[in-house]
């Protein structure tokens, strides 16, 4: 999970942080699919919502490319959380929240959440990838 979110939140401008959260949030499975109240299905590891298939169609994509194992469903995902932060109104939790839901009310309940999950893989993040300021020593190799 962690190794396919870092490079799809790459790949889309993501912030990591929230991806692993939606990821861990969502919870899935390659191959599960889950029945909503609405006749649409939530599909693969990061329950990717079958409604939104209907777009992708044209590109080939599929339900079967969703619910298999591997990375390719974190790339749609943080493909999806990178349209809803460029085109969706709100903070910033509120649009990456729009993955689960536009509807408010469930929407609120999802952003609560998630905002609490990203919080702690912020903090995972920052003790497992450290980033650091460097000066850089230009002296030739050889002449130190």
């Amino acid at each position: 999970m962690v190794a396919c979110s870092l490079g799809a939140a790459l790949a889309y401008d993501v912030p990591a942080n929230v991806l692993l959260a939606v990821a861990e949030k969502e919870a899935g499975k390659p191959g599960q699919w889950v029945r909503n109240d609405n006749g649409t299905f939530d599909v693969g590891a990061l329950q990717f919502n079958t409604a939104y298939l209907r777009d992708l169609d044209r590109y080939g994509i599929t339900a079967a490319d969703v619910a298999a194992p591997g990375c390719y469903s974190f790339m749609l995902a943080a493909w999806r959380i990178r349209g809803h932060l460029t085109h969706d109104s709100g903070d910033v939790w509120t649009r990456a929240s729009n993955y689960h839901s536009r509807t408010p009310r469930f929407n609120v309940r999802y952003r609560a959440d998630l905002i609490r999950r990203a919080v702690r893989w912020t903090t995972w993040l920052d003790s497992h990838f450290p980033t650091h300021d460097a000066v850089v020593d230009i002296t030739p190799y050889g002449t130190r």
